[in-house]
């Protein structure tokens, strides 16, 4: 499976379920049981590469401004959340997360920003594929640290400095 492969599927699962993050990683799952297990190692890896790439301060910060607040569960289950809004809006956080206020059209903090279940997706398809757990994906180690320069997620006036947008379109 290529980079382009693994995006349709994202793509094509996120408007079937109509935004719905659990039943886009049911969709996922249903996708990639068609699929065979080397496909759906291949489809782990373009997740995992991505998720790793996100494990960034500044898209943490725009997951807090987002979030009114995010752990380090709740970041990582953003960037799950991320993955699943597709390649434009993906790529646009990776270049300039405050452009989140431009690319995403609504954003309701009890309901979007956590896709913890699409993070799952490939180790249960395959499973259901083998009867076995996913093996190591053979990935290097990601970072201990989020990459770029630490922010202050207490300090308002810093986060809306950084995220401009961001704020004036989700914070009150």
């Amino acid at each position: 499976m290529d980079e382009t492969e693994f995006w349709e599927i994202i793509d094509s699962t996120r408007e079937a379920a109509e935004g719905d993050p659990e039943e886009q990683a049911d969709l996922v799952v249903d996708r990639l049981v068609q699929s065979d297990p080397d496909a759906v190692l291949d489809f782990a890896r373009h997740f995992e590469a991505r998720f790793t790439r996100a494990y960034r301060w500044d898209v943490w910060g725009a997951a807090w401004v987002l979030l009114g607040g995010a752990s380090d569960d709740a970041f990582d289950n953003f960037r799950c959340w991320l993955i699943g809004q597709g390649r434009e809006v993906f790529e646009g956080a990776m270049h300039d997360p405050d452009a989140l206020a431009e690319l995403i059209d609504d954003f309701d903090e009890e309901v979007d920003g956590d896709a913890e279940e699409l993070g799952y997706a490939a180790d249960e398809a395959y499973e259901q594929l083998t009867g076995i757990e996913s093996p190591d994906l053979g990935l290097p180690q990601p970072p201990r640290e989020p990459q770029g320069a630490a922010l202050n997620f207490e300090d308002d006036r810093a986060l809306e400095e950084r995220f401009p947008k961001l704020w004036d379109a989700f914070r009150p």
